[in-house]
């Protein structure tokens, strides 16, 4: 069994979009219906169980990758609303992948309300007061924001890894900072406005002064002490948008107290069911290497129940 005091959180999305672009036109079921992206993400999950072991894994979906009246667009309507619908067999293969888990062992979950970084982020702060610590699958650099010492932000390739000190460097504000720092540079990716004329390196330079929105905003005059380039101009924008950055803040700082109906000892990894992987494996037009796979699995989970 993989080290005790660690949970890892998928991020879904992430992996199962690189699978879906680089794997593009591999695999079909028997009706034609791609299920490449499925291939991928199955991989990755079979492989994080067989090499990592966890003894606690969460797996979150996104519920639905299309604009919704969810909890952030219930308080900016325009959040995320720069991002088109997802293809039809991407959706479907995105079911697939919940599926599989199921069929393998693993919790997984997903909310209709909530983003999966929602998700994670309760399950996180649950992990942290039961004192383990966290990995989190991902390169997702909203999730920065939840990492604390002794935690790993890890893109499950083996690339990159980055502990809590490296956090800053790599995204440009330590963790607890790194929501206020979105909500001063905005996140086009999400449609995050920001404070305009923010920008990265502005951003760092004052959050290594403060140690919050609160904190910059009541102390305004701190700024100037700085020696930033434009000092001026950047005060009279962070005054002129002291309520745009607040609610950005909002949009970009992550729930970690979801009312999740589960608990720690759910994220443990069940044995596989293989009959049920062994159809769906079928069903999907895959191979015969991740039906052996699973079977190593399955085998090793028998050995530690022994």
């Amino acid at each position: 069994m993989g080290a005790p005091g660690v949970v890892y959180h998928v991020d879904a999305s992430y992996f199962v979009f690189r699978a879906y672009h680089a794997l593009a036109g591999g695999f079909a079921d028997a009706d034609g219906n791609p299920t490449h992206a499925v291939y991928g993400f199955a991989r990755f999950l079979a492989d994080l169980l067989e090499r990592e072991r966890p003894a606690h894994v969460v797996v979150a979906f996104d519920e639905s990758l299309g604009v919704e009246v969810s909890y952030r667009n219930s308080i900016f309507p325009a959040y995320k609303a720069n991002r088109e619908d997802p293809p039809p067999d991407l959706a479907r293969q995105f079911g697939l992948c919940r599926e599989f888990c199921r069929h393998v062992g693993v919790a997984e979950f997903a909310s209709a309300r909530y983003e999966a970084d929602d998700l994670i982020g309760t399950f996180v702060a649950r992990a942290r007061s039961a004192g383990l610590r966290n990995v989190l699958l991902t390169r997702d650099k909203d999730l920065a924001q939840l990492i604390r010492d002794g935690d790993l932000f890890w893109d499950g390739g083996g690339r990159d890894r980055y502990r809590y000190e490296e956090i800053g460097a790599r995204f440009g504000a330590p963790p607890e900072r790194f929501a206020d720092f979105l909500a001063l540079t905005g996140d086009a990716v999400d449609n995050v406005p920001g404070v305009p004329g923010i920008g990265r390196k502005t951003a760092s330079r004052l959050f290594e002064e403060f140690r919050s929105l609160e904190d910059l905003y009541a102390n305004l005059d701190r700024v100037a002490r700085l020696g930033l380039r434009g000092t001026e101009r950047i005060l009279r924008t962070l005054a002129a948008h002291r309520e745009d950055a607040f609610l950005a803040r909002r949009l970009t700082a992550i729930r970690c107290d979801l009312p999740i109906d589960a608990t720690l000892e759910d994220l443990r990894p069940r044995a596989p069911d293989r009959s049920a992987v062994s159809a769906f494996l079928e069903r999907q037009g895959f191979g015969t290497g991740l039906g052996r796979q699973v079977e190593r699995i399955a085998l090793r989970a028998q050995a530690d129940c022994a």
